[in-house]
């Protein structure tokens, strides 16, 4: 495996482990999901080298962290453990966006009881709370620093602004948003951003949650409490339209004698040393794979083929519904 650094000398592997995926019958489901064999791909996993584990509390709910913490029992050393808040909870039923200092120190607390370790590496912001100034949210996690329970702080799909406030407030280590060949438009402005103060950048849902692999030919390939089946990007017109980029990565892949999956993630590898993809997974056979994408050079003709058939904002619809959208970039 090869290594790569975040912002404030964060050292991770150059490919993470999206561990959403591994939900079991929770409330966000890529499929059927199963605790051995997710447990045996974290395991897999750190055998492969691979250091930086994400998970979050909005997964399950709560049930992601508790699986990677009984997974990483002792293991835990030399692993970067990144979750992240952002909800207000009514026991299991989220009612609401809070970016309190009090809730992101809840937060911590109810995450480092789960994961069962004593210090979180990288802490998120899952999403801004438009209602609590950037900096006072910032300000309360840069509290949980000095206090040792999280090593770094990080933001999830901030816009701009917001991170260049952040960033005045405390240094950030990562921000987290989607980054794939189907939503590229982090390249107009976030990008840079992020690089003009240091921030590494760790793109979520780099394979098209899916899409992208070439394994899926229409929605009647997902089980029916699939989420995806809700993404615009799935649906009726815009899933063939979609196809178009698959088509592309397919003929690279052949070129190559690679996967489409190793074939996305390399093309996200190029964007930069302080770019660092975390692709879900919840198999062994899926893990291996995407892993080997980091041995993978693409080509400037590679590279050509591949942006010419996905273009910065070229998708064929919005990457999550109305509602999501509103939580994004802001």
């Amino acid at each position: 495996m090869k290594y790569r650094t975040l912002g404030q000398g964060l050292k991770v592997s150059a490919i993470g482990v999206g561990c959403m995926p591994m939900v079991r019958e929770g409330n966000i489901n890529y499929g059927n999901a199963n605790d051995t064999e997710s447990t045996a791909t974290i395991h897999r996993a750190i055998d492969l080298g691979l250091t930086f584990f994400d998970t979050a509390e909005m997964y399950g709910p709560f049930a992601n962290e508790e699986l990677v913490g009984a997974a990483i029992k002792g293991k835990r050393d030399g692993l970067v453990i990144a979750t992240k808040f952002a909800m207000r909870w009514d026991g299991d039923t989220p009612v609401g966006i809070d970016g309190s200092p009090a809730n992101a120190r809840r937060a911590c607390e109810g995450s480092l009881k789960r994961l069962g370790i004593d210090t979180i590496d990288l802490f998120y912001q899952h999403r801004v709370d438009p209602n609590v100034p950037i900096e006072e949210t910032v300000g309360g996690m840069a509290d949980l620093v000095k206090e040792g329970k999280i090593r770094h702080i990080a933001l999830s799909e901030a816009g701009p602004e917001t991170i260049r406030r952040a960033a005045k407030t405390h240094p950030i280590a990562a921000l987290q948003s989607e980054y794939s060949l189907w939503e590229r438009e982090v390249e107009d402005e976030i990008l840079d951003v992020c690089r003009e103060n240091g921030i590494g950048f760790v793109p979520y849902s780099p394979l098209g949650r899916g899409f992208l692999a070439g394994t899926i030919n229409s929605l009647d390939d997902l089980p029916a409490d699939d989420w995806r089946r809700n993404d615009p990007r799935y649906q009726g017109d815009n899933f063939a339209a979609n196809m178009k980029v698959v088509d592309a990565i397919s003929s690279v892949a052949a070129k190559h004698g690679a996967s489409n999956a190793q074939i996305a993630l390399a093309w996200l590898l190029s964007k930069g040393d302080d770019v660092v993809p975390i692709p879900g997974f919840k198999r062994r056979m899926t893990l291996e794979d995407s892993a080997r994408a980091v041995d993978l050079a693409l080509d400037l003709e590679d590279l050509e083929t591949l942006e010419t058939a996905a273009p910065v904002g070229g998708t064929s619809g919005p990457r999550y519904g109305e509602r999501g959208m509103k939580m994004v970039r802001i």
